[in-house]
Parts: C-alpha cells; structure tokens; sequence
C-alpha cells in the first residue's frame, strides 16, 4: 500500500517555468469536498441530505487511494536490485491486477498486465514489478501510455537486454456509457530490445499467449 498522505508533486518544476505556464496550487481538502458536492447538486441530488452528508469526504479518501501513484516516484521501485548470478534467459510475471482510471471519463479501467524483461547482469525482486506497474495504473492513464510507462521504466532501471509489456483491460467508458459494449477487451504491448527481435519475439508472445 502506498503513502497516500504525501503531497502530490508538482507536474513540472516551477522554480524553472515562468510564472505564467505555472500550474496553480492544488485545492485544499475543503475545496475538493466543496466541488464534490457541487457535482451531487448537478447530478441532481441533495448533498446534506443522510445518506450524502459525509459522501465528499469518502470521495476524498478513495482518491487518495486510486491516485496514489502521483506520490510515488516508479522509478524508485527498482532502485534495490540483485546481481543476476548468471541467469540470462525469460524472467515473466503474468496477471498482474490491473485497476486504473480513464482521463477521459474518469471511468474504470480494470484488467491484467504481463511484464517480461530478459536480465542483464541485474534482476529485481518480483514484487517491485507488481507495484511499478501499480504506480502507474494509480494515476489517470490512458492504456496506450501507461504501456509505455511500464516498459520504459524497467529498461531505463535494469538496463536488461528486453523488456515486453502486454496489458489487456475492459474500459468502463466504452461499456457504462456511450456505446455500451460489455465484455470488450483493449490490449495493448510495448516491447523493447531483444524481445522486438527474433528469436526472442516469437518466444515472448507464444509465452503470454500459453
């Protein structure tokens, strides 16, 4: 479980943007509470009435846990890891629990993801594959770039010889609204290295298809 009483960063670094392009500061808890009731009214409901009245606060500590992400620094995950002992062939971790937000809708996402890396004098502990992937999801992604996230994290931390990421979800802003397609799966994969190369491509993706 991450810390979800850090401060979220800053986007980018104000001491360096002009006061102009600067992000203004993030809301306080009261002010977020405030905007969460201003939604109830528009939806049409009454915020002070029983079953609403603490409904902004709840609010409050499930974002901190779904975007909990922005208070960790994925990269830091992988900063303790092992000399490899040798071990040069497939390391893949298979149906990692996927549950993300769309930027677009603010709707679910939920799925699995397969992170692979072929090692090169270093190996991570297998957990820290899990919560990079985690870090990541805790944010509000689109599918296509938290793929990327993933993979070029673990390649820029390990230096490993590939690195293959598959994700494959249901999006609840095709399925609860709009066109309403239940069931549909988005998969989609990044693979860096060897695994973009025979023979290593083919046993990659015959390994996350098996």
């Amino acid at each position: 479980m991450f810390d979800t009483t850090l401060p979220l960063p800053e986007a980018r670094d104000t001491a360096t943007v002009p006061a102009s392009d600067r992000l203004p500061p993030r809301p306080s808890r009261a002010q977020a509470e405030a905007a969460v009731r201003t939604l109830i009214r528009w939806a049409g409901d009454t915020p002070a009435r029983e079953g609403l009245r603490d409904t902004p606060a709840r609010v409050l500590r499930a974002y901190e846990e779904w975007f909990g992400g922005y208070a960790v620094d994925p990269a830091q995950l992988l900063a303790r890891d092992f000399d490899g002992a040798g071990y040069d062939d497939l390391v893949l971790l298979r149906d990692i629990p996927l549950r993300s937000v769309c930027e677009h809708h603010m709707a679910a996402i939920r799925g699995v993801a397969h992170v692979a890396y072929l090692p090169g004098e270093r190996v991570v502990g297998i957990s820290k594959l899990a919560r990079l992937v985690d870090a990541y999801a805790r944010r509000l992604q689109i599918q296509e770039r938290l793929t990327g996230e993933i993979a070029d994290t673990l390649q820029q931390a390990l230096q490993p010889r590939g690195v293959a990421v598959v994700l494959r979800a249901t999006h609840d802003c095709i399925a609860s609204r709009g066109i309403g397609l239940q069931g549909v799966n988005l998969v989609t994969r990044r693979l860096l290295g060897e695994f973009n190369r025979e023979p290593w491509r083919s046993d990659i993706l015959a390994a996350l298809s098996a």
